[in-house]
């Protein structure tokens, strides 16, 4: 069979693995991983990015008093992760295959060397033929530190990997053109980066067992897809879903957001997923933004930065916004912030921020 695709990553969300009372649905873990197991088996490599955790735990134990969200978070997570990754690695072995469990925290992606430690790590366990099964670490992440929710660290680890394609599967068929309640509403089968129509019929309403819902999945998605990857949001309530969206013949109806022909550097992925860890901000004026934004390849000049916000050392991330208050990108700091107030606006040569460290957000 020909596949689309030879290296993908697949979130999983806590909606597709679990009954509507809350428990594990086992037999949906079972399927999912017959379908791994085939394509991995045909040198297809993947990493799973699977929730149900949380809602593992809940199904699994009484809370004898009234806890805070986030102890509770804990509690359930640290229980339900042992009962999850136990199924994965009963049914992956029934395979012949190794499965490897692998938690993490946005932090851990805060720091270059450990978003690169991390990289080495996931690289290293599809070498050696191991299904990477990662997941937040809710037992000792905190509110601020939090994913939105498994989408944004799937498309992290999408876009740290390389992959070719990133695969959603939601308890939905795709993102629709109208309400998905409505009969008349009809599935969009293809978005294009540039394309924004289709935004204005996003629900904001979260799914009922995790933390994000469609908003979420469609920002990360145009975001992935800007990157040169592939997009998949499908239902994986149904049969054979993987291998259908990968099968080169396939018919499967759900929504493709086609990917970039350029790709970012490394670096630039890396950039692109520590916004929330920007210590500073930079405010440029309008001849900056043109500069930046212009075909040539172009490094931030101190000339073209009107306001320096906040503190920041050399090699911390920080926000770059114009004059209006629109965000325009994230960059890495060549040096503090101290230093660019004293030459704030000088003709420096030195870039505040290189070009090479630099995530532009296009409109």
């Amino acid at each position: 069979m020909n596949f689309n695709y030879r290296k993908i990553t697949v979130k999983v969300g806590s909606n597709v693995l679990t009954k509507s009372d809350g428990t594990l649905n086992v037999a949906r873990i079972a399927h999912l991983v017959d379908q791994i197991a085939y394509l991995h088996k045909k040198g297809v490599e993947v990493i799973l990015v699977s929730s149900g955790a949380v809602a593992a735990g809940r199904s699994e134990l009484k809370i004898q008093r009234k806890l805070d969200t986030v102890s509770s978070r804990q509690l359930w997570s640290a229980v339900g992760q042992v009962k999850l990754i136990n199924r994965y690695a009963d049914f992956f072995r029934e395979h012949g295959i190794v499965c490897a469990q692998v938690l993490t925290t946005k932090d851990n992606f805060a720091d270059r060397d450990h978003y690169l430690n991390m990289k080495n790590c996931f690289t290293t366990l599809l070498e050696n033929k191991v299904v990477p099964i990662v997941n937040e670490n809710d037992t000792i992440s905190v509110t601020e530190l939090m994913f939105t929710d498994n989408d944004e660290l799937s498309g992290l680890i999408a876009s740290m990997q390389n992959s070719e394609a990133l695969i959603i599967l939601s308890n939905i068929e795709g993102i629709y053109d109208g309400d998905p309640s409505l009969p008349g509403s009809k599935i969009i089968e293809e978005i294009g980066t540039k394309e924004k129509d289709w935004m204005k019929n996003i629900s904001m309403q979260k799914s009922g067992f995790g933390r994000g819902g469609m908003l979420t999945k469609s920002s990360i998605a145009r975001k992935v897809a800007k990157e040169g990857i592939a997009v998949h949001i499908a239902s994986g309530l149904r049969d054979n879903v993987l291998i259908d969206i990968l099968r080169k013949d396939g018919q499967l109806k759900h929504t493709v957001f086609k990917p970039e022909i350029r790709k970012a550097s490394n670096v630039k992925k890396w950039i692109a997923y520590s916004h929330s860890f920007a210590k500073g901000e930079l405010v440029i004026n309008q001849g900056a933004k043109e500069a930046l934004f212009s075909p040539k390849a172009t490094s931030l000049l101190l000339i073209g930065v009107t306001e320096v916000k906040g503190l920041f050392q050399s090699g911390d991330i920080v926000k770059i916004m114009d004059e209006r208050g629109k965000l325009v990108g994230w960059g890495k700091a060549q040096f503090s912030s101290e230093k660019a107030l004293q030459e704030l606006g000088s003709k420096n040569q030195k870039p505040i921020v290189h070009y090479d460290y630099l995530y532009l957000i296009e409109d």
